[in-house]
């Protein structure tokens, strides 16, 4: 069996889980808690990228840091490319209401890709640097770091006046309503956005312990060259 075959479901897995979240995250997420309305701060795609962690680590703990850092590779190059080709698509069929400017596209695939590459290669070198302790300390460190920068860089990049650099402001997410959409301090809605989504892939790095301890188990091995 080829090298490459040998890791091709990371491949498949991770591009899966990146074409399928550029998809989702186009969708709001509908319904509240309390005063709280989910359509303002979350998509569907929030519940779906945290997976890209979970593939990045199985990877990792399979072959290595080395084949770990291709697999995330192919993210990147499909999160770029998506995050340009699938807006477009689903508004021409219908699916979404809203047309999405060429220059908003390429600042939102600028900060896809930045985001996702930075996390991601995080995620690689902690989960290296742990992957002798205790089986659960180096996919759920390496996610939580990977997790924070993601949600930081492309937030960042995509919506705040700081980056007008990389294409148009989103007047929308600049406005400042209430934090969270009920909290008593007033912030841009990108901010709302960022800790939404932030707060759900805390919660998918604990419940993706499970597949993962699933998975791994069968795979130890001592630490890796990088």
């Amino acid at each position: 069996m080829s090298s490459f075959s040998r890791y091709l479901p990371f491949v498949a897995a991770m591009a899966l889980v990146v074409v399928a979240s550029n998809i989702l995250v186009q969708f709001p997420l509908q319904g509240a808690i309390g005063g709280l309305s989910l359509a303002d701060i979350l998509t569907w795609g929030a519940f779906t990228y945290p997976f890209s962690f979970l593939v990045t680590d199985l990877a990792n703990r399979r072959y290595g840091p080395a084949v770990a850092r291709r697999v995330v590779f192919v993210g990147f190059t499909t999160a770029v490319i998506c995050s340009v080709v699938i807006p477009p698509l689903l508004f021409r069929y219908g699916l979404i209401e809203f047309e999405t400017a060429v220059d908003r596209l390429v600042r939102i695939a600028a900060a896809s890709g930045t985001a996702f590459l930075i996390a991601q290669l995080l995620d690689v070198t902690v989960f290296n640097r742990l992957r002798r302790q205790s089986w659960w300390r180096a996919p759920i460190v390496g996610t939580l770091v990977g997790s924070v920068f993601d949600t930081a860089v492309f937030f960042t990049i995509a919506f705040s006046a700081a980056f007008a650099f990389a294409g148009p402001n989103d007047g929308f997410a600049l406005e400042t309503p209430p934090l969270m959409g009920v909290l008593p301090v007033e912030t841009m809605r990108w901010v709302s956005w960022a800790l939404g989504d932030l707060g759900v892939k805390l919660i998918i790095a604990v419940v993706a312990l499970i597949p993962y301890r699933l998975l791994a188990a069968r795979w130890s091995q001592p630490a890796l060259a990088a």
